[in-house]
């Protein structure tokens, strides 16, 4: 059985379009019977942006108030958890993780904040789903950094660079393997090959 795909990183790193074209290489297979493929994978889309809307967060609170940046991850926590755990299928897609709330904890409220989110019953089943999958880790540093105005931006190259070291430590600290897929790699087919080939590997 094929295991879960957890697509993380720093902002602006490509993870959004790297779901939609391993989603759409995964619905094409559906129309190759000799794939033996009967259904796509479900995709987990990024639930922060729907917990940004029903909670009317903004990006400067979590920025400006410790308080509202540690209520805005665990409630992010508690929707990844509700989406995974809602799915029958036997694998899935996901666009972040559980660990992404914890790591943004980690840089906007303190180290105390994410030790507090993975001392809970949500994480710890989370991470066990985790270290059952085959986490990508975008790199930063490519020529696309753009604001959209929802989400929380890094301050320059050098801060990004950082934000995605922050993201593999904590991988490390959690003793969750994780791939990196470079920044150099920018064509699209060659980011999804890049999955596709991890991913038939752990089988």
């Amino acid at each position: 059985m094929p295991t879960n795909i957890y697509i993380v990183g720093a902002q602006c790193t490509g993870k959004t379009t790297l779901v939609t074209a391993l989603q759409g290489h995964f619905r094409a297979q559906l129309s190759q019977p000799s794939q033996g493929q009967s259904s796509s994978p479900p995709i987990i889309t990024e639930v922060a942006r729907k917990v940004l809307r029903e909670h009317n967060f903004t990006a400067s609170d979590i920025t400006s108030s410790p308080s509202k940046a540690l209520s805005f991850q665990q409630l992010i926590l508690k929707a990844q958890y509700e989406a995974e755990t809602s799915i029958t299928q036997p694998w899935y897609i996901s666009d972040r993780s559980g660990l992404d709330p914890i790591i943004y904890a980690k840089r906007y409220v303190g180290p105390d904040a994410a030790d507090l989110m993975m001392g809970t019953e949500m994480w710890r089943d989370l991470r066990e789903r985790m270290g059952r999958s085959l986490i990508i880790v975008c790199e930063a540093g490519m020529d696309w950094l753009t604001d959209d105005g929802v989400r929380l931006m890094p301050t320059d190259k050098a801060d990004w660079t950082t934000f995605h070291e922050l993201f593999c430590n904590t991988l490390r600290e959690a003793k969750l393997e994780f791939a990196v897929l470079p920044r150099s790699i920018e064509d699209i087919e060659r980011r999804v090959d890049f999955v596709l080939n991890l991913h038939a590997r752990m089988r």
